[in-house]
């Protein structure tokens, strides 16, 4: 193929894989984007082998996913924030309804809201006692008494 022909392809693939980052915004085409566009340069400063170009576009685009990955990632997991539930956990709740694991029922009010409620250790907890919220088990809160 000709020079020319060669730098088209590389540019060709570099806009690809920058419109699929673009709307994926999944980080998942930029090294491949960067690879293609080191190929192009390539092509551009005259290299026409195919048998450089390729491993070029193989070893840059490898490189940029180890180094840039681990940072990315870093800056990805920080907008984690915990929800309302999670508040929940460690805070002081009553109990509205008996909590008994073996018959299934169980309800304490919690901020003025009424939550699904299990015994931590399958102790029955009567009626109007304080419990405190361990953890949140799908939409039932596991509690032991105060």
């Amino acid at each position: 193929m000709s020079e020319n022909v060669m730098v088209f392809i590389w540019l060709g693939l570099t806009v690809l894989f920058a419109v699929i980052e673009i709307i994926t915004v999944q980080l998942t085409t930029v090294w491949f984007a960067t690879g293609a566009f080191a190929s192009m340069l390539l092509a551009i400063c005259g290299v026409k082998s195919l048998a450089v170009q390729i491993p070029v576009f193989i070893v840059v685009s490898a490189a940029a996913l180890i180094i840039t990955r681990p940072l990315v990632k870093k800056f990805i997991n920080r907008k984690i924030q915990p929800t309302n539930a999670d508040m929940a956990i460690g805070k002081t709740a009553i109990v509205t309804v008996p909590v008994n694991n073996e018959d299934g029922t169980g309800e304490v009010k919690l901020n003025g809201t009424v939550w699904s409620a299990r015994s931590e250790n399958g102790i029955v907890i009567g009626n109007g006692k304080r419990v405190k919220v361990l953890r949140i088990e799908g939409v039932k809160l596991i509690v032991e008494e105060i």
